[in-house]
């Protein structure tokens, strides 16, 4: 029963996450002062804190870790890559291109994490095609 909280609890976090990107991503786009707002800085961070908490309860309630379990290792590098074009995107991107360029990618990351988290496979919505 604990189990299935921590879960709920842990997908919510996760849209929260990306649905905070997805806002600071628009406020970034359209030039908003409001991405400047101490709640939207403050925010991110205590839902990433929040979501990586879930993240290793979870763990720590299935015994599944990363570097043990492919898929969870993969979703650790995932993890890595996405925070560092999220950074790209929304702080040191030269111009607005180049941060869109990082945006979209930080999105795919997002979505193909997603798929690996579902499938339990390190290669997501693609290993079927791996035979």
């Amino acid at each position: 029963m604990l189990y299935l909280y921590v879960k709920q609890f842990h997908v919510f976090s996760v849209l929260s996450s990306i649905a905070l990107f997805m806002f600071r991503g628009g406020l970034m786009f359209a030039g908003s002062r409001l991405l400047f707002h101490p709640l939207v800085k403050i925010a991110p961070h205590v839902v990433d804190t929040l979501l990586l908490t879930s993240a290793l309860w979870l763990m720590a309630l299935v015994h599944q870790y990363p570097f043990v379990q492919d898929w969870l290792t993969v979703k650790v590098v995932l993890l890595v890559v996405y925070i560092v074009l999220g950074s790209f995107a929304l702080k040191r991107g030269r111009s607005k291109f180049q941060r869109g360029v990082f945006f979209a990618s930080a999105l795919l990351v997002i979505l193909f994490m997603l798929t690996v988290a579902r499938t339990h496979q390190p290669l997501g919505i693609f290993s079927g095609w791996a035979g």
